[in-house]
């Protein structure tokens, strides 16, 4: 800012000099604007060198001025730095010991979590090793028992008798848990005037309310079907084939048999059922495609557990398709006399009607004629005259 005076100043004192010059430029006065000149130069220069020591000296003691400001709020920083470092230092211990308490509590929960569910662990482990030892010792006995029960089984197929016995029961088990007792029968004689009685017979529909018998009978030949699966554990070529050829002949025989004994339209129908109560043994006669063969050599359908049940599901939607349209039938027939009776219902409904239209007309007539007498005798009444009464009477009591 001083400076700037400064300058100002010399800038006036110039434009004054030359002002000067100007107004002294005559020549008559030459002598003494020179003189004067000289003089307001000298003047100027003291001037202005006085302004200049004047600036120096200013903007020396602005210089220390600054510097001492400086000095202090250098010292200020520098204490607040202090002060700051010494605060976060604080702060930064408390958080470390803070942070030091909450880990070893947050450890501690750790190591507590971590004791009780590896002993929870443990235990249950332990537990579930007992039950697996205790399930192994039941499974063990129950083995025992199965292989009890298998020699008495395999006693059991050794015996032919039994075998039939064991087709049979298994037949009649799958029978009754998909069919009503009155769609089949046990033991039936389906061939007129012969003591054969074949197994089981499904009662199919026939002509009118009669009835046509499926024959189902079950085989099992144990021994060639036993002899097969030896060969196959053995994995002797030779065996396996001889074994085969036992096995195609004892159920070629048991089809003949079947069809010999118990197939006789039209008691019976055109082919029956040969049951064999192992899938194995129903996949070995697939496999060696005595089905199509044994279907039409001898009418015989061969069927195991699995396809026997599913033969009779098809047979038993199509008894009750067959029990449908029976009682449709019968359903139309009931129908058919509704609407019959409905017609002599709406007939008599007319007669009724024209009945009541006509009770009706009367009536109209009856109680116009009526009406018209009584509305003409009430017109011959004379209406008496309220009004001129009622002012005689006033005027009776004003006098």
């Amino acid at each position: 800012m001083d400076f700037l005076l400064v300058i100002v100043l010399i800038i006036s004192v110039v434009v004054a000099v030359v002002s000067t010059m100007v107004y002294f430029n005559s020549a008559n006065m030459k002598k003494q604007a020179s003189q004067e000149l000289q003089s307001m130069r000298r003047e100027t220069v003291e001037a202005v060198q006085s302004n200049i020591a004047t600036l120096s000296n200013i903007m020396v003691a602005s210089h220390d001025k600054m510097a001492q400001i400086q000095d202090v709020r250098l010292s200020d920083v520098a204490t607040k730095m202090e002060r700051i470092t010494r605060d976060n230092d604080d702060k930064l211990q408390k958080i470390q010991m803070t942070l030091t308490s909450q880990l070893d509590k947050i450890q501690n929960v750790v190591d507590e979590k971590l004791q009780k569910t590896l002993e929870d662990r443990i235990t249950k482990s332990f537990q579930q090793v007992a039950e697996r030892l205790e399930q192994v010792h039941k499974g063990l006995g129950e083995m025992q028992n199965l292989a009890t029960g298998v020699g008495d089984l395999k006693k059991v197929l050794s015996n032919v008798k039994t075998r039939g016995i064991l087709g049979e029961i298994q037949l009649g088990a799958i029978l009754s848990e998909i069919l009503s007792p009155g769609q089949y029968e046990e033991n039936v004689a389906v061939r007129p005037n012969s003591r054969e009685r074949v197994e089981f017979a499904i009662k199919m529909p026939g002509i009118g309310n009669g009835k046509v018998y499926l024959p189902i009978d079950a085989k099992f030949p144990g021994d060639a079907y036993g002899n097969l699966v030896d060969a196959y554990e053995n994995g002797n070529k030779e065996e396996i084939e001889y074994a085969v050829k036992n096995l195609e002949t004892a159920i070629k025989n048991a089809a003949k048999d079947i069809s010999s004994k118990y197939i006789a339209p039209p008691h019976t129908t055109n082919f029956a059922i040969m049951f064999l109560p192992f899938e194995g043994l129903y996949a070995e006669v697939v496999r060696r495609n005595l089905v199509e063969e044994l279907q039409r050599t001898y009418k015989i359908n061969v069927a195991g557990p699995t396809t026997m049940a599913a033969l009779l599901n098809s047979l038993q939607m199509g008894f009750k398709t067959l029990a449908i349209q029976k009682q449709s039938g019968e359903v139309w027939k009931i129908l058919a006399e509704t609407k019959q009776e409905f017609g002599k219902f709406e007939d008599i409904i007319g007669n009724i009607q024209q009945k009541i239209i006509k009770v009706n007309e009367e009536f109209d007539k009856l109680v116009g004629a009526r009406t018209r007498k009584i509305n003409k005798a009430l017109k011959d009444i004379e209406e008496p005259k309220f009004d001129q009464i009622e002012q005689e009477d006033f005027k009776d009591i004003v006098k």
